[in-house]
């Protein structure tokens, strides 16, 4: 997978690097979702909910033409996503 990362347009000051969103798009256990919202629709956004090598939960939001990805805004899972990723975790794991 590749990734755009020209200009992004937010700003990796925070706890995030580059690498751990990368890696959250390889987890395995990801979870990527198609927004059902009329403001997503437009530009085709999507959602992905990952882990990092190192654990850290992260969410995006990105759009892809299907060979590069472009992350619109990256940060750390809130109680809320963490509960909805083992959740999924779980489910996937049981199966």
């Amino acid at each position: 997978m590749e990734f755009d990362w020209n200009n992004p347009p937010f700003d990796f000051a925070g706890s995030l690097t580059v690498r751990e969103v990368e890696e959250s798009f390889e987890d395995p256990f990801s979870v990527r979702l198609l927004p059902d919202s009329p403001r997503f629709e437009v530009q085709a956004r999507y959602f992905n909910l990952g882990r990092s090598a190192g654990g850290v939960g992260i969410f995006s939001v990105y759009r892809t033409n299907g060979k590069v990805v472009r992350v619109i805004l990256a940060r750390v899972f809130t109680p809320a996503e963490e509960y909805f990723y083992a959740r999924r975790l779980n489910q996937a794991l049981s199966a």
